[in-house]
């Protein structure tokens, strides 16, 4: 693992401008971008701390504020840690942030973080992978979708990535993985899921993470599973390494 720097950006949009993190190995090299779509909580230590050790791996990662509409980091005022007694008053607010995040503002949205990766001078040349989690991972299966030219790896957790629809997962040629939270999708769920997958004829991997509740990645809410978010590096790390 590399020593990773981070800093604040503003991407352009049509918009506007989307706040934004990024980390980055501190080598002064080239390095293969990341774009990582976060939860609907949004930016906070906790994904802070993600895209660091993601870069510390030899990757450019960019995560977006992608309810940068409504205001700049942070959205919502969070506690410190997420229990089960703060969601309903969170999702009060979150809930009409993501019911307005529409199909189409996800599209114009995601070809200007892709723009602006592409032309960060310490990204290298070639094809860029899309990662997210929770809403962010149905984000990141629509961008990579709508973007095959560019999309060459794929990975959603906790995510619901069917709501994505058969034509968009039918578009997709990114090798994926979709890492599913056993209490989002039932065996049945996930066999129609993989079915479409298999007739789009891409290399993939779509399993549940055993004994996990939605957010499992996330290590400062209740549903937080070491033993998954290692999993998840797991399937993560060499899915990005085996890219072009």
């Amino acid at each position: 693992m590399t020593t990773s720097l981070t800093e604040t950006l503003r991407i352009p949009t049509d918009d506007g401008e989307a706040d934004a993190i990024a980390a980055y190995p501190g080598d002064g090299g080239r390095h293969p971008g990341v774009l990582m779509y976060p939860d609907g909580f949004g930016i906070r230590p906790v994904l802070r701390d993600m895209a660091r050790e993601l870069a510390g791996h030899g990757y450019y990662v960019l995560v977006p504020n992608i309810f940068y509409r409504t205001g700049p980091t942070p959205v919502l005022e969070l506690p410190e840690h997420i229990g089960e007694e703060a969601r309903p008053a969170i999702f009060a607010e979150l809930m009409p942030l993501i019911e307005a995040h529409t199909a189409e503002r996800v599209l114009r949205d995601a070809d200007a973080y892709l723009r602006f990766l592409t032309t960060q001078r310490e990204v290298r040349p070639g094809p860029v992978a899309v990662t997210g989690y929770c809403i962010g991972g149905l984000l990141a299966t629509r961008t990579a979708a709508a973007h095959p030219e560019q999309v060459a790896a794929l990975a959603a957790f906790h995510a619901p990535v069917h709501a994505a629809g058969p034509d968009a997962l039918h578009r997709l040629t990114a090798r994926v993985h979709f890492g599913h939270a056993e209490s989002d999708l039932t065996p049945e769920a996930l066999n129609e899921l993989n079915r479409t997958l298999d007739a789009a004829g891409i290399d993939y991997t779509s399993e549940i993470y055993p004994g996990t509740v939605h957010g499992f990645t996330m290590s400062d809410t209740d549903a937080f599973d070491p033993a998954a978010l290692r999993r998840h590096w797991d399937r993560l790390l060499p899915l990005l390494a085996e890219r072009p």
